[in-house]
């Protein structure tokens, strides 16, 4: 393993917030404001696979910009698990980008440049934390993420947008500062440092002979302090947050929010308190149960919902706990399958609003108890659909399949019979709250669309700007499913 110093990491954090500048120049200038946002995510993702080929061939590039205080460190690092998480946001903001200008447009939203603004900015502060050289880093990029992400919580400016917007900011805000600053406090004093393990994931940053009571305080104040992976009782902002548009749903719960939010807890745990201390002290086996509650939980009360995005949102709080489930497990398949599922749960999450948000732009409907003939109104949403949730569920050949496997063999190389149980039962919840939504769809006969203006913007080609991306994305679950080697390459640079 070599250290390679790279400037070039600067310009991958930087390239989105300086498209959210030109987003902000151009006005209402639509056209410009929409190519600035494109262009963004298109040099955003060509900056990181230029990263690809030293990062494979086994180095972790580098970059300092500037020291806050005695130990405390502005920089970046970009290794195997910065690559997967950043390369995922990236390319998907580029689909997210095009299926905003058809649902934008396609609703006449009002405040669409600032909606623009905070959605690049957002992107920007999920490479910032991707590519974070030390928790302090990662702690600011996180809190970056937040702020600009209120705006578009509460983009309606309605009682119902504030209401959810407030929610969103006192669990993230108050879990952050009351949890994720002394956690680091205690960190440095017990570690000395605050920069990432340069080694392997096996020792963290810990040395000598550190408390084991301080280690476990910290550890659980950096699980529950990055409320943003949904971890119960801190996930009631996730729900909350479902009145914001739905491309904005898609990037909170597929490509940006939650993901820094699952991203961080698994740095954490792999970089900074290392798989042997965890084990060790017994953290890791806790922590996957404490999940499995989560897993099973949201999965039964998204059973209960008939809004389609709030029934996705549930769904969102179980499978990211499936990855903090993975890493937890402290074994080589379990990793594996843990950073697997963060890339299969964001191709099909965000296919899955994509099509809501299709649905509802074309129909104008959001429950599920409505939704009776739009399979055949809408076959390739509909379709889409169908692909993204047997994912989600686990089925050959789609790519849930292959994080799923990964995770059941983790279970058995820990000799967690309880958790494979879980698993398992878990999938079946998957199935419940997914095959009533599809069944609904392809019931009855073909039913008029109920949204007058719904020929208007097919001819106008808004519906297919976001058909396209769904499309894309959905085919992406397949392809990852059937041909699953280079990202497995990728993640077993981090594991090995």
């Amino acid at each position: 393993m070599t250290f390679v110093p790279h400037p070039a990491l600067a310009l991958t954090v930087i390239l989105p917030f300086a498209a959210a500048i030109l987003n902000l120049v151009s006005g209402k200038r639509k056209n410009l404001r929409e190519f600035f946002s494109f262009a963004g995510a298109v040099l955003t993702f060509v900056s990181v696979l230029v990263l690809a080929p030293k990062i494979m061939g086994g180095s972790i590039l580098t970059l300092h910009l500037t020291q806050i205080l005695p130990g405390i460190n502005i920089s970046f690092r970009a290794d195997g698990l910065s690559l997967l998480f950043a390369g995922t946001s990236s390319f998907l903001w580029i689909l997210a980008g095009f299926y905003c200008i058809g649902y934008m447009r396609g609703l006449s939203e009002h405040a669409q440049t600032r909606f623009f603004v905070c959605y690049s900015a957002a992107v920007g502060g999920a490479m910032g934390a991707a590519f974070a050289g030390n928790f302090f880093t990662l702690y600011l990029f996180y809190e970056i993420v937040s702020v600009v992400t209120y705006p578009l919580v509460a983009h309606h400016q309605d009682a119902e947008g504030y209401e959810g917007g407030k929610k969103y900011l006192i669990y993230l805000f108050f879990t952050s500062k009351a949890f994720l600053l002394p956690a680091m406090v205690i960190i440095y004093i017990q570690a000395g440092t605050l920069e990432f393990t340069s080694a392997d994931i096996v020792q963290g940053i810990f040395s000598g002979n550190p408390s084991h009571v301080l280690v476990a305080i910290s550890y659980f104040l950096c699980l529950f302090g990055f409320a943003k992976a949904g971890i119960m009782p801190f996930h009631n902002w996730l729900p909350s947050a479902m009145v914001a548009p739905t491309p904005v749903s898609a990037l909170l719960h597929a490509v940006v929010v939650v993901k820094v939010g699952v991203f961080s807890i698994a740095r954490v745990m792999l970089s900074v308190f290392g798989t042997a201390l965890l084990e060790r002290m017994g953290l890791g086996i806790i922590t996957a149960y404490i999940v499995s509650f989560t897993i099973i939980a949201a999965s039964l009360i998204a059973m209960t919902q008939t809004n389609l995005k709030a029934r996705l949102a549930y769904s969102t709080i179980s499978q990211l706990s499936y990855i903090i489930l993975g890493v937890a497990l402290l074994t080589p398949s379990g990793i594996t399958g843990g950073l697997f599922h963060i890339v299969n749960h964001a191709f099909a999450k965000i296919t899955l609003f994509f099509c809501a948000g299709a649905i509802f732009v074309a129909t104008g409907k959001k429950d599920i108890r409505e939704l009776k003939g739009t399979g055949y109104t809408m076959p390739i949403t509909l379709a889409a659909f169908g692909l993204a949730s047997l994912s989600m569920i686990g089925v050959p050949p789609v790519s849930g399949f292959v994080s799923k496997w990964f995770l059941a063999v983790g279970t058995m190389e820990a000799g967690q019979i309880g958790l494979l149980v879980v698993l398992l039962v878990s999938s079946l919840l998957n199935a419940g709250y997914f095959v009533p939504v599809l069944v609904q769809a392809y019931s009855g006969r073909k039913e008029t669309l109920v949204d007058p203006g719904y020929e208007n913007r097919e001819k106008a080609g808004l519906i297919r700007f976001m058909v396209i991306p769904l499309l894309v994305t959905a085919l992406f679950t397949l392809v990852l499913g059937l041909f699953p080697g280079p990202l497995l390459t990728l993640i077993h640079t981090v594991v090995n």
